[in-house]
């Protein structure tokens, strides 16, 4: 019975992760095509690009609540076991990944990993190393999408050294390869990195 209700379960959270909100946004309040800014993406970057902040605030938010509710039902409510909650938790991102109702095209799943990750609170601190990740990225390397392939690279490289659960390696590898799948195009050239000042004495410049 068990493993029936985590099948159910997982497809829930996959349905409510396809939930296209950033293309919903443009439509009722911009009365726009977001996949036609930017990169074409069906994301809440291109709500920004297609309407401004607020709306591009509302999307985010919407996109990491998408990801919260079946993942912490899974733990805290059903107490399922933790690797049938890495699923769900892997369902719901690939849910927004893949949407059914965009024929199966998505968003880049970043926002919704994070969601993902919120509602494995206190199951789980997994979204501490994971941010602590995605801001070394953003502050060391010019390209987005290399820079967003630190959080789940470094977080694996942190749950190994530190002996975590096999779970939550499968967790961080599954969120991984989905990051891969949705940036591969921009994945194809070398990252750059940024150069920066380091150093707080007054005139002193050195650079990495």
């Amino acid at each position: 019975m068990e493993i029936i209700n985590i099948i159910l379960l997982a497809m829930a959270a996959f349905l409510l992760g396809s939930f296209p909100f950033s293309l919903w946004i443009g439509y009722l309040f911009l009365k726009k095509d977001v996949r036609n800014y930017g990169d074409g993406n069906p994301g809440a970057t291109n709500v920004f690009r297609a309407g401004g902040r607020f709306t591009g605030i509302l999307a985010v938010l919407l996109d990491v609540c998408k990801g919260i509710p079946f993942v912490y039902l899974a733990h805290a409510i059903f107490r399922f076991p933790a690797t049938a909650v890495a699923v769900i938790a892997i369902s719901t991102i690939a849910g927004h990944s893949f949407s059914p109702l965009l024929r199966f095209k998505g968003g880049k799943s970043v926002a919704i990993t994070f969601g993902a990750l919120i509602g494995l609170l206190p199951y789980s601190i997994m979204i501490i190393p994971f941010t602590a990740f995605m801001c070394l990225g953003a502050f060391f390397i010019t390209d987005d999408a290399w820079a967003i392939m630190v959080a789940p690279a470094g977080s694996i490289i942190y749950l190994v050294a530190t002996g975590a659960d096999s779970w939550q390696l499968l967790l961080m590898v599954g969120i991984l390869l989905l990051l891969i799948i949705k940036h591969r195009r921009e994945l194809n050239s070398i990252p750059n990195l940024k150069i920066r000042p380091v150093g707080w004495v007054k005139g002193l410049r050195y650079k990495i």
